[in-house]
């Protein structure tokens, strides 16, 4: 058997230090914004070289509760500051998980949806200036699968309309374009810590990343039902705090990041020197940024037949995102006579293999081989 992710086999190698921290904590009963929080703030903080890191409880909570921050932002010369609110544009990706969709709808504002690159299946630059209108308020691409949006670009249309950018880093923790990691470039970044992720607690947990003090405050006191002082409420908050005890699971999976992300590539790069002239679309790397490998997402017209024969050999297989965001039953009236071709037929066609730091070549060769076979 070949799991998507093998989440046991980590933690064997942390086993000791992991539950040696568990214990720590366990013993001194500080569960809530307690010194592993902290510690893990400041450290997640300086790898990902940004002013500010905020620990949340869930990734869905980091892309939602810091643009709530944002809504209740009082003038200020942060540039996150002026506030998406309702009625606002937010032009993002419709191929990516639905909690990118769903941020923008917590605090009101309109999510538009725009095409993808068919190489790298993130957002699209051209589309993104293509879509702008007066309400156009933010944008918000997504790390899709580890590899770094073209953030040159789209900073530079952000720049040139006044738009606030805001990163999705949910899949793509350790990536880097031109040089700097996801999630420092935007004025706001957001990561999920969800198990299977590169870098995964056991639970749920998120992390907000700003480039601005005053409004990582405010995201500080959101995430505490809007209390920066115990019993005094400035606005109204939310209950979405890290856990203490994934802080530390956190804390000692930071230190190997790098080798995990290593790990990845390397299972990525034989995957697809091995599919070389099968036809298959393997995953394409735009020598912009550093590609992390959250998944290893390829499309093909057999995608039936070859996941058929990976489920009867034992080997997992999934597809990452069958149906676009734009139709969703949740969205499907709305943008009902919206059509984008390119994220449609990759829907179409893309499945995501087994992958993790800790997969051996041999695993990897069987995969292949089980493909290569239904081919």
């Amino acid at each position: 058997m070949i799991p998507m992710v093998d989440l046991k086999v980590q933690y064997l190698k942390l086993k000791d230090e992991i539950d040696r921290g568990i214990l720590e904590a366990l013993e001194k009963t500080q569960f809530i914004l307690g010194p592993n929080v902290s510690a893990f703030e400041e450290e997640a903080a300086a790898y990902l070289g940004v002013k500010h890191a905020i620990g949340v409880a869930s990734g869905t909570d980091a892309l939602a509760r810091h643009r709530g921050g944002l809504r209740h932002r009082r003038p200020s010369p942060c540039p996150a500051a002026a506030g998406i609110k309702e009625g606002d544009e937010v032009i993002t990706s419709p191929f990516t998980f639905i909690a990118t969709a769903e941020a923008i709808r917590y605090v009101g504002a309109t999510p538009v949806f725009v095409d993808i690159d068919p190489r790298t299946y993130n957002i699209d630059p051209a589309a993104i200036e293509a879509a702008i209108t007066p309400r156009t308020r933010a944008v918000l691409p997504v790390h899709l699968f580890g590899q770094p949006a073209d953030m040159g670009a789209i900073e530079a249309i952000c720049a040139r309309h006044g738009l606030l950018l805001v990163e999705d880093c949910a899949q793509s923790f350790g990536a880097a374009a031109a040089g700097r990691m996801t999630g420092s470039i935007g004025a706001l970044g957001a990561f999920s810590f969800f198990p299977s992720k590169n870098l995964g607690c056991y639970g749920d947990g998120g992390l907000v990343t700003a480039s601005c003090s005053e409004t990582a405050e405010m995201v500080k006191v959101l995430r505490n039902h809007g209390s920066k002082v115990r019993y005094h409420h400035s606005v109204i908050g939310y209950n979405s705090r890290l856990d203490e005890i994934q802080a530390v699971i956190l804390r000692a999976k930071l230190k190997h990041i790098d080798e995990y992300n290593q790990g990845r590539r390397r299972v990525a790069h034989l995957y697809s020197e091995l599919l070389a002239g099968t036809g298959i679309v393997t995953p394409y790397e735009d020598g912009k940024g550093v590609h992390v490998y959250h998944q290893y997402t390829l499309l093909t017209e057999r995608r039936d037949d070859i996941m058929k024969a990976l489920t009867g050999a034992g080997i997992a297989s999934a597809i990452y995102y069958p149906i676009p965001l734009h139709k969703q039953d949740v969205f499907a009236a709305q943008y009902a006579g919206l059509t984008l071709p390119v994220t449609e037929d990759a829907a179409a066609r893309c499945m995501s293999l087994p992958i993790f730091p800790e997969m051996t070549e041999e695993q990897v060769r069987e995969v292949v081989g089980v493909i290569k076979s239904a081919l």
